[in-house]
């Protein structure tokens, strides 16, 4: 029954847009493409299929002239590649930020689709367990974010931390703390499915 089912990565942003920059520079679109790459390969070793939405520092917008008309065309296309892939189950990787560098902790927003809640909150449970002990976050229903309002599959966006946090983003920034963060995501996911 796994061959059913296809995980398509999201690396958030990407190209004209990078997303939110982190306290030391990096773009988020740069912290999603590492992170998405190394969960990608990690997919792949569990025996799933995968479908990367990007694998560069790319938009993958079809059409536009402004920056504007670009993200909105990038967005269609990620919702597209979702509702045309058989059995999808989307995983979007984002960094969070936040004016108060206090904030910290990974946060998982779901799609309103059937099944998104559920492996939102495993997903949830499973990073503060693993990554972020006595954090109180709880996982969300997505709202405003266009990509998780039209897809048709199982989805969950995923703000791996605050680039806004010092102590966080140097984790964020470090592969030993990407694959962890990784192992967690990677797991979680395929019990979903098993």
């Amino acid at each position: 029954p796994e061959r059913e089912h296809c995980f398509v990565i999201d690396p958030g942003h990407g190209g004209v847009d990078g997303g939110a920059t982190s306290v030391t520079g990096k773009l988020e679109s740069a912290f999603n493409l590492e992170i998405s790459l190394r969960l990608n390969d990690l997919i792949h070793f569990l025996g799933y299929r995968t479908s990367m939405i990007r694998t560069e520092d790319i938009s993958v917008y079809t059409k536009g002239e402004t920056i504007a008309q670009k993200k909105m065309s990038d967005l269609k296309e990620r919702v597209r590649i979702c509702n045309e892939t058989p059995g999808a189950i989307l995983l979007s990787i984002h960094q969070n930020t936040f004016s108060d560098s206090r904030y910290s902790g990974a946060q998982v927003f779901h799609a309103a689709t059937e099944g998104s809640e559920a492996l939102a909150k495993d997903m949830q449970r499973n990073l503060v367990q693993s990554l972020n002990p006595g954090s109180n976050r709880q996982a969300k229903k997505s709202t405003g974010v266009y990509l998780m309002e039209h897809i048709h599959c199982p989805g969950v966006l995923i703000e791996c931390g605050f680039l806004s946090n010092v102590q966080e983003e140097a984790k964020l920034r470090s592969p030993e703390y990407q694959k962890q963060l990784v192992c967690v995501i990677a797991t979680t996911a395929a019990n979903f499915i098993s």
